[in-house]
């Protein structure tokens, strides 16, 4: 009997970014789940018992550091890990995503570039 796939949580708004982290969950084992409000988020956490939830930090669906903020300021969901994304220039929104609690945050070429890696980090696959 297959097991089933870890899941990824995503908020993402962009189409080009929801077909990559697709794609690359699916080469590393993940389903990805794309939610578009705060609710849809914090319910499939519990559902999914996700280790990771990916977040674009201009998303317009949702408050993207009050989130972060909600996820890790939970005892039950700190060992979540937080993956954001922005534009280069967007200096200050990465110093106030990473206070919030985010485990990484990445420019958008970067984490693009990287997303097969670091998605087989969070797999367990050598």
């Amino acid at each position: 009997m297959p097991t089933q796939p870890h899941k990824i949580l995503a908020v993402v708004d962009d189409l080009m970014f929801t077909v990559k982290i697709n794609d690359a969950a699916k080469r590393n084992g993940f389903e990805a789940l794309f939610l578009k409000s705060e609710k849809d988020v914090l319910e499939k956490i519990k559902e999914a018992a996700s280790p990771l939830i990916i977040i674009d930090l201009n998303s317009n669906s949702v408050n993207p550091l009050k989130l972060i903020s909600k996820i890790k300021g939970s005892a039950e969901h700190k060992r979540i890990n937080v993956i954001g994304y922005l534009s280069h220039v967007q200096g200050e929104l990465k110093q106030q995503a990473q206070e919030a609690g985010a485990d990484m945050v990445m420019a958008r070429s970067a984490f693009s570039q990287n997303l097969l890696q670091i998605l087989k980090r969070y797999s367990g696959k050598p």
